[in-house]
């Protein structure tokens, strides 16, 4: 009986353990710029696909002209692909864009996130101050903080703003929050609370 009795609190203290969530209450998720992991990513897309990029041009060109370039037309092609891509390469390291998620309450979270230019690199790519000032001022306009709503289920966390839902996955160890900005731009957060 004894023995019975233990096997059961035994099974109902894991069914419980099971079915109870860690609290979020307090913890403080955060990344100083998402789009770094990103950025060397599409550099590396870039750079495999640079000779792809390079033939696509010149036979733009060939088509536009009627007729085949000469090496020397080709040259000039590939050096105004390669000029693009280090100007697409700058103007992706002059963005930094922060995420802090702070859980507030058992049902309440804000999402912060915070984006910088750097207007020197983007001055030294050859962007006009009348763009650098535009960019900033989109980026000013941009909602910097967003209180949602929350719920836990297994490692998900489910929240809402109360139109668009989003899921982010909470580590094993709860030490690193994972989320999605679009399909192909992943972020991890890191606990700092």
């Amino acid at each position: 009986m004894k023995r019975l009795f233990s096997i059961i609190v035994l099974t109902a203290t894991v069914f419980v353990g099971a079915q109870a969530q860690t609290s979020l209450v307090g913890r403080v998720y955060y990344h100083p710029n998402i789009m770094a992991e990103e950025t060397k990513n599409m550099k590396k897309e870039i750079d495999t696909k640079m000779d792809e990029t390079i033939r696509e041009e010149v036979a733009k060109a060939e088509k536009k002209k009627g007729k085949a370039l000469t090496a020397e037309e080709k040259e000039k092609v590939r050096k105004e692909v390669e000029e693009a891509r280090k100007m697409a390469e700058v103007l992706m390291k002059s963005v930094k864009t922060a995420i802090t998620a702070t859980f507030k309450t058992d049902k309440e979270m804000l999402m912060q996130m915070k984006m910088e230019v750097d207007d020197e690199a983007m001055k030294n790519a050859g962007v006009s101050w009348a763009k650098r000032k535009a960019m900033k001022a989109a980026i000013a306009l941009m909602p910097s903080s967003q209180k949602m709503t929350y719920f836990v289920k297994e490692n998900l966390v489910i929240c809402t703003d109360g139109k668009d839902k989003d899921t982010l996955t909470l580590s094993n160890d709860g030490k690193f929050l994972y989320g999605k900005m679009d399909e192909k731009t992943k972020f991890k957060l890191t606990r700092k609370q």
